[in-house]
């Protein structure tokens, strides 16, 4: 029960979906990428991100100076079903995708330059 929870908790927050979706798109985005994506300072998305690892939902690694994170490998099936699903017509969803064209388009140190003169002094570490 307590997995579930905790799942549920994590979904709870549309920033948090916003990004599930996206990795399950993406196999794999830089806090970067997802910081700009959501357009939060760099420390939210940390937070959210922790949320999710508690979660057991996305899993991360270090490359030099940059976190990516993926999904876990065993992300449920239904989950991921049930989101394509519900959020197939989100807005929020569509939007996503048009901006991560152009993001994904960007090298990692230009996306932390942008974002360190949005004034988010801690963009990329």
């Amino acid at each position: 029960m307590e997995k579930t929870l905790n799942i549920a908790k994590a979904l709870s927050d549309g920033n948090r979906m916003r990004v599930i979706v996206a990795l399950m798109e993406h196999d794999e985005l830089c806090v970067c990428q997802i910081t700009e994506m959501l357009r939060l300072a760099t420390a939210t998305v940390s937070r959210h991100m922790s949320v999710l690892q508690n979660a057991r939902l996305v899993e991360s690694r270090k490359e030099s100076r940059w976190v990516f994170y993926r999904l876990v490998g065993t992300f449920p099936d239904l989950l991921r079903q049930w989101l394509r699903e519900s959020l197939a017509e989100a807005p929020e969803i569509a939007a996503d995708r048009r901006s991560l064209t152009t993001i994904l388009s960007c090298e990692p140190d230009d996306l932390c330059r942008r974002q360190k003169k949005r004034k988010d002094s801690h963009a990329c570490t």
